[in-house]
């Protein structure tokens, strides 16, 4: 009962950080979340402009969709790998963890190229 107690939390922990990856590319790419210095894709590129901002996230939101949505498959796949000594149960989580890093990161790399193709330096408000 105890192991199942951790893949519990274990698939908690990384379904929610996936799923708010998730909800965060879906808002910002549509307008939803608007430009802020708390949440998405945050240089100096992408907060210059609303369009930048917008420009940004539309590129970005299908690499970092794609992670989060890796995120939450890993924490689902915790519930697969059997119980054993030797750290088996961490393999799901770091796989998913690191595929949800590289995606945010060519996401944001993405999203900064796109916002300078915009070039609009409109202050934050």
């Amino acid at each position: 009962m105890e192991l199942f107690g951790v893949r519990l939390l274990l698939a908690a922990i990384v379904a929610a950080s996936g799923a708010a990856i998730v909800w965060m590319a879906r808002a910002t790419a549509s307008g939803r979340l608007r430009r802020n210095y708390w949440a998405g894709i945050r240089t100096q590129a992408t907060l210059a402009s609303d369009d930048a901002w917008l420009a940004a996230h539309r590129a970005a939101r299908p690499a970092t969709e794609a992670g989060g949505w890796a995120a939450v498959v890993a924490a689902l796949a915790v519930f697969v790998v059997p119980a054993d000594p030797e750290g088996l149960l961490a393999v799901p989580v770091l796989a998913g963890v690191g595929v949800l890093l590289v995606l945010v990161l060519v996401g944001a790399r993405r999203g900064v190229v796109a916002a300078r193709s915009v070039g609009d330096d409109a202050p934050l408000r």
